[in-house]
């Protein structure tokens, strides 16, 4: 190869090596919750829909990691049949598995939630499913936005110019987990750098993340592996307006990203187009740089079986593997996995619909807005269910109207007179951040004001009303004022069936188990955390962030109601461990994976509905630096079908990793102590042990330089 021919294919849009006979390739496909319309992908024929599975804050909320797998192996299936049908190319830009920090984020709903542990286990079990466990590859996965990216705009800030000062503490205690987990322990073929800078370095030029965290101390040295930027990530960390100013012109710019450990730019639009070759010429990186992103970029296609012709593995994967009737079958169980029952006043649901005197009102924008339910990052699904269509579907007599999205004084007539002889009112409301401007972020999680007062005036008929939410949080406190606001149910964005899983959950045929993937402010957390702020820790008047740190929650992190009711008992546990004996028995290369004892656990269903439940199980204690957080999330596990009357036991495993705490220097040491282990949210269970011994640190943190 030519220096002009690597030099011309380092962008995502590569021209390839007419000499050598390789084509053009995109690298540039995604597929956040399913094939995506976007520069890699294209759409027709027998590829003109895709199964378009639930947003990743929604099947967060299921904490079934069997579950994400298997989403992301039937994603990954339908990702290469349509490589193999030279539809789209081998690498895809997903899973994105930034913790969602704050509520105002406009991407959030793509992410798991806000845990750092949920968002690490999310994240490998998604990209083990999606690139399979063969030596073959079946498509590589990007873990994306590497690192600390949660804002798109607020005023004069955004993403393009945003420095986050992030401690090494929080990032390497919050942070970084979710990445951790996917490329050092699930081998994701690839991770994208973001555009905010993290401590004065933009994050696609920074070499303690990309060189000395990555690869080095996270051992992601193979050459199958390659850091794409952000698009126009790399334009805005020259001198470009709006940006980093981080460097002086844009070829030193390239330069820049290049040497600290990028592989391959994306351009999208914005500014102008990249040129490696000028930055190449300037001297703004070396050979041995330009060598080695080729070797890392092909080595990668290699893995996912790129040149093995059609006898390859996965060659076989074609039109006859999308939308087939498993994966929407899976897209539906998906669905009604991650839907969160927050309220249920005197057990109103659930409730026969199609048994009711008269008809069902059906009231608010997002009952028959399919398009929205998909959410962002979307394909054309095979058929889109929103309530409407589902009702209609099964027979429900449904009195339908629209309601305002967010004007206090639109006409509200239609909705109310639909309302006024039926039974049953179901509200579809909330927030589609999906649809709003992607350079800013919400500046309120307050009910939108024409939305409440419409649920008001629903209430105040004296008829029982259901609120469903879709979308992205918002304060649930002034309904909760409602006594006619009989339930309320979260449903994020369930996808191409949400409609049928909704009403599902509504009228019983499913039992609701999801667990809140993300706390749920009171709409004043707004101007209590400045956007910007991104330490986790309270201070001051300064509320701190999460369940692990804030204590003011409307409903909190892993909140979930049940049609039945669950007892939790816990197994014979021991009570005293040595930290010294757990070191000496284990093997593994990284000592924040030894195994401690499994948590045998007894879910008892005490009620008389067969139900899903998700066991959450916290540690609490005050060892380690202060100040200790409220609680952290340990380990969890979904029992499914828990049936009326009878009780499953289980043992819950975790790492000595999940009972460290990490210290000012990110440390992730292992402290002597009293530990309480609390189960479920609120707490019902709780048993107490003891670490004795001398402090061991278990993962040693590389300090920035």
């Amino acid at each position: 190869m030519a220096n002009s021919d690597k030099l011309a294919n380092l962008v995502n849009n590569a021209p390839g090596f007419t000499r050598l006979g390789l084509a053009a390739y995109q690298w540039w496909n995604e597929a956040l919750h399913g094939v995506a319309h976007n520069r890699g992908n294209t759409w027709g024929g027998t590829f003109n829909a895709a199964t378009q599975f639930p947003q990743a804050i929604t099947t967060g909320a299921a904490f079934d990691d069997e579950l994400i797998e298997q989403i992301g192996a039937a994603i990954g299936a339908e990702c290469r049949a349509w490589a193999n049908n030279g539809r789209s190319h081998l690498d895809f830009w997903t899973p994105n598995i930034n913790p969602f920090r704050d509520p105002r984020w406009g991407r959030g709903h793509e992410t798991p939630g806000e845990d750092a542990l949920r968002n690490r286990k999310y994240a490998e079990a998604y990209v083990r499913g999606m690139q399979g466990n063969a030596s073959t590859h079946r498509v590589i996965a990007t873990c994306k936005h590497f690192a600390a990216y949660d804002l798109e705009g607020a005023g004069s800030t955004t993403r393009f110019n945003f420095d986050a000062k992030v401690s090494t503490q929080d990032l390497a205690e919050y942070y970084l987990p979710p990445f951790q987990g996917c490329a050092r322990d699930a081998k994701a073929g690839s991770v994208m750098c973001s555009y905010n800078a993290v401590n004065g370095v933009p994050a696609c030029a920074n070499a303690y993340l990309m060189d000395t965290v990555l690869r080095g101390h996270w051992n992601w040295t193979d050459n199958n592996q390659y850091v794409v930027t952000d698009c126009d990530a790399v334009y805005y960390i020259g001198n470009a307006n709006g940006g980093h100013r981080y460097k002086s012109s844009y070829a030193q710019a390239v330069g820049a990203a290049f040497e600290a450990g990028s592989d391959n730019i994306c351009w999208a639009s914005g500014g102008t187009a990249p040129d490696p070759a000028a930055a190449f010429n300037q001297k703004q990186f070396s050979q041995a740089t330009l060598d080695r992103m080729m070797v890392r970029q092909y080595q990668g296609l290699i893995s996912a079986g790129y040149f093995d012709g059609p006898s390859g593995h996965y060659r076989s994967l074609g039109a006859s593997n999308t939308n087939t009737d498993s994966a929407k079958a899976l897209a539906l169980k998906a669905a009604e996995a991650g839907m969160v029952l927050l309220r249920n006043e005197g057990n109103f649901l659930p409730v026969n619909l199609t048994g009711l005197a008269s008809s069902v009102a059906m009231i608010g924008f997002w009952a028959n807005k399919a398009d929205e339910m998909l959410g962002g990052y979307s394909g054309d699904p095979p058929f889109k269910h929103d309530p409407l269509t589902a009702a209609k579907g099964m027979g429900i007599a449904v009195n339908y109207a629209n309601g305002p999205i967010a004007q206090a004084n639109g006409d509200t007539s239609a909705a109310m007179a639909a309302a006024q002889n039926a039974d049953v009112i179901l509200y579809f409301g909330g927030i589609d951040n999906s649809v709003e401007k992607e350079s800013g972020d919400r500046t309120s999680i307050s009910w939108p004001a024409g939305q409440l007062a419409l649920i008001q005036r629903l209430a105040a008929l004296g008829k029982p009303v259901v609120v469903v939410k879709l979308g992205t949080h918002v304060d649930d406190t002034p309904l909760l004022a409602l006594p006619n606001v009989k339930a309320i149910l979260w449903a994020g964005y369930p996808g191409q069936d949400g409609g049928t899983a909704v009403l599902n959950i509504i009228t019983g045929a499913t039992a609701p188990a999801g667990r809140l993937p993300m706390t749920m402010y009171p709409s004043a957390y707004v101007n209590q955390a400045p956007v910007t702020n991104m330490a986790l820790r309270p201070s001051g008047t300064y509320p701190g962030r999460t369940y692990r740190w804030y204590d003011g929650a409307v409903f909190p992190f892993g909140f979930g109601l049940h049609y039945t009711n669950f007892s939790v008992l816990p197994g014979k546990f021991p009570s005293t461990f040595s930290i010294q004996d757990l070191l000496a028995s284990c093997d593994e290369t990284y000592l924040d994976l030894c195994p401690f004892a499994p948590l045998p656990i007894t879910v008892a269903n005490t009620g008389v509905r067969s139900s899903d439940y998700v066991a959450l199980a916290f540690v609490s204690g005050s060892f380690g630096p202060a100040p200790a957080p409220r609680k952290t999330l340990a380990t969890y596990r979904r029992f499914h079908n828990v049936t009326a009357g009878s009780n499953q036991t289980a043992s819950l495993t975790w790492t000595l990793g999940n009972l460290g705490r990490v210290d000012a220097n990110g440390n992730r040491v292992l402290y002597p102590g009293n530990y309480t282990v609390l189960f479920d949210e609120p707490t019902t269970a709780s048993i107490s042990f003891t670490l004795a011994g001398t402090e061991v640190t278990l993962d040693r943190w590389p300090q920035p330089s």
